[in-house]
């Protein structure tokens, strides 16, 4: 049976390229259940998987999708049956598997978490993989101690996918927030979501030379990572955390040890990819319950397959904003 995907292969040069084919069902990698896809959505790792690669495609021709949404067609496994809703997202899918862009994808059933109830395929995919990492962000922050009387949360990369989740999930639980953005055409945006607060980008990019500044934030969604990262870290106020989701701003931290030493502060790592499944189901019952829909339906814009290879250049240069959910049968 033939099906439309994103394609992406690789010439001879070692130049990628990027187009909507019909492709056949034998093709799809061998796991125990079959999923008839509904919706996927964008991510700064789709973007690389769909131009240059970023070192996480192995194989070429690849169908790239982080994320997907849908109702399994064939299983082999216990857990799931014809018809059933299931989301995925992580395991590498999209990146070392065929992923979302496609109509059709075959995956281990282990890599599923059946669609919350309340939640449509197109609303787990405005959620994704941003919206999951979010949620674990906040979730990781409220462990180690967050309340919302300690004062005001940073958003970091407050107009991207896992910083508009962050904010309105924060908003509604209560919080103060304040959302970082280099682009002053967001601010209405990022307001309604529930920021109350607007930090431009200048302000946190450039590294000083004292390590520890104005005790400021209470806690922190850090998805830039680099020279913002080090920076925030010397205005948490004391034993605050960050919890750092994303690197748009780099890999290398170039901090001292003086926040930890003389603040007892915390990094919190947030890995979304190799989440155990128990966590997973916590982390889609959190989002179920605290991010609100009419906030989430503001953050969405719609494409389908064809506007994939724009899309992939776009997020790249920072120019998404919010949550993109693609439906891979327009």
């Amino acid at each position: 049976m033939s099906f439309n995907a994103l394609l992406v292969e690789k010439d001879e040069d070692g130049k990628t390229h990027a187009s909507v084919q019909s492709t056949d069902e034998s093709q799809l990698p061998e796991a125990d259940v079959t999923i008839d896809v509904e919706f996927s959505t964008v991510n700064y790792k789709d973007g690389l998987c769909i131009g240059p690669g970023g070192g996480l495609v192995r194989n070429y021709p690849h169908v790239p999708g982080i994320d997907l949404a849908g109702t399994v067609a064939k299983s082999d496994s216990d857990r799931y049956a014809p018809g059933d809703k299931v989301v995925l997202t992580g395991w590498r899918v999209g990146e070392a598997w065929w992923g979302g862009y496609s109509q059709k994808a075959r995956v281990k059933s282990d890599w599923l978490v059946p669609l919350p109830e309340g939640i449509t395929t197109r609303q787990a995919m405005a959620v994704g993989t941003a919206g999951v990492a979010a949620v674990l962000a906040v979730m990781a922050l409220e462990d180690h101690g967050l309340k919302t009387q300690d004062g005001p949360v940073l958003v970091t990369g407050g107009a991207g996918g896992v910083g508009s989740i962050a904010i309105a999930i924060l908003h509604n639980l209560g919080y103060e927030v304040a959302a970082v953005t280099g682009r002053p055409e967001t601010h209405d945006y990022l307001k309604g979501l529930g920021a109350t607060t607007i930090v431009a980008r200048e302000e946190l990019n450039e590294l000083v030379k004292r390590p520890l500044e104005t005790e400021t934030w209470a806690g922190c969604v850090d998805a830039v990572g680099g020279d913002m990262l080090a920076r925030l870290l010397g205005q948490l106020k004391y034993g605050a955390s960050v919890a750092a989701v994303g690197l748009a701003g780099g890999p290398k931290l170039n901090a001292t040890v003086l926040p930890f030493l003389l603040r007892g502060v915390n990094i919190l790592g947030i890995d979304s990819v190799m989440q155990p499944y128990d966590n997973r189901l916590r982390a889609w019952q959190r989002l179920s319950d605290t991010l609100p829909m009419d906030k989430l339906e503001a953050m969405v814009s719609p494409a389908t397959l064809t506007d994939l290879p724009e899309l992939g250049n776009k997020i790249l240069a920072g120019q998404v904003q919010g949550r993109v959910v693609v439906d891979v049968n327009a």
